[in-house]
């Protein structure tokens, strides 16, 4: 099943949504075309054996990998997710938590997934994908009715989000099972895990600030 939008209207313009897909193309329009992407890879991804040998001068990895990708389709699919999902949760939060429970995300998938390997392994993590499943687990919580729209086979058809996100964490675990490599499983379970825990604290701390 392939997202095409969801049915769960907006109610404000997600500024930050759009400053998060310009900031991510930045960053591929630099390691793509300014510069070596194997060394941009290198220094700016999140080596988990790296960080956890130096954590003060390796921290900055844990954000600047969350901007760079591994090529076109890996950009495009997260930034889709990222816009079909993202405006809502934004919607909710308020631009400046939206910002922060979305970097806290990916921060925990890092974390996770370097967790999960030991903190042993050398090959450097990139991606936006940990940060957005923080959003699916987000959504998942605070809107598991809503429809979304989704490609099967060649039909568009409404899904409820507790389906369609069901399903997608389903795959995750099936992923990580069958051991396709190359994908970082783990962070995507556990931005998806940061993002149902979260969600709640951060949507009363937003009701909060609406009240003042």
């Amino acid at each position: 099943m392939f997202p095409l939008h969801d049915i769960n209207r907006s109610h404000r313009r997600p500024y930050v949504l759009y400053l998060l897909v310009v900031l991510n193309l930045l960053g591929f329009f630099y390691t793509y075309g300014l510069t070596d992407p194997a060394a941009v890879i290198q220094t700016y991804g999140f080596v988990p054996a790296r960080f956890v040998s130096d954590p003060v001068g390796e921290w900055i990895t844990v954000f600047s990998s969350m901007f760079l990708h591994g090529s076109i389709m890996h950009i495009l699919g997260n930034l889709w997710f990222l816009w079909v999902f993202g405006d809502n949760i934004e919607d909710r939060l308020g631009h400046g938590r939206f910002l922060l429970f979305y970097l806290l995300g990916g921060v925990a998938a890092a974390l996770i997934q370097g967790l999960v390997s030991g903190f042993a392994s050398d090959v450097p993590m990139i991606g936006a994908s940990g940060a957005i499943s923080a959003l699916l687990g987000a959504y998942i919580v605070l809107y598991p009715r809503a429809l979304i729209l989704s490609l099967i086979g060649w039909f568009p058809v409404p899904v409820p989000a507790i389906l369609y996100l069901g399903y997608w964490l389903l795959i995750q675990f099936v992923g990580n099972f069958m051991g396709e490599e190359g994908i970082a499983f783990w962070a995507h379970i556990g931005g998806f895990v940061a993002g149902v825990v979260l969600i709640r604290w951060f949507e009363r701390r937003a009701k909060k600030g609406y009240k003042h």
